[in-house]
């Protein structure tokens, strides 16, 4: 069966996102995908409810997964509609990325 997922590019991803736990939506961080695909903005904020500290990211076609500074994978945010992602991983704290309001 032919995946129909396309694979964003790093440029329609690029900008302001709010981070949140679904468990407490009312304590946002600020997090700046940058085109290059680091990150910036409130890392330490997000790197608290994480294993380690967050310095990448990269597109998949089914949503977005934040590196640590091995490269590796800390946590993979599956799309649940356009603009926002969610940790897919029952064992993760339940993460929200979401595009900020221009």
């Amino acid at each position: 069966m032919a995946s129909s997922l396309r694979l964003a590019d790093p440029s329609e991803l690029a900008g302001q996102w709010q981070v949140y736990l679904t468990a407490q939506p009312q304590n946002t961080c600020s997090l700046e995908l940058v085109q290059n695909q680091t990150l910036a903005g409130d890392i330490q904020c997000l790197a608290g409810w994480l294993s380690e500290t967050p310095v990448g990211w990269f597109p998949e076609p089914d949503g977005i997964s934040l590196t640590g500074k091995e490269g590796s994978r800390i946590i993979h945010l599956g799309r649940q509609q356009e603009g926002v992602y969610q940790s897919t991983k029952h064992s993760d704290p339940q993460i929200v990325l979401q595009r900020a309001p221009h």
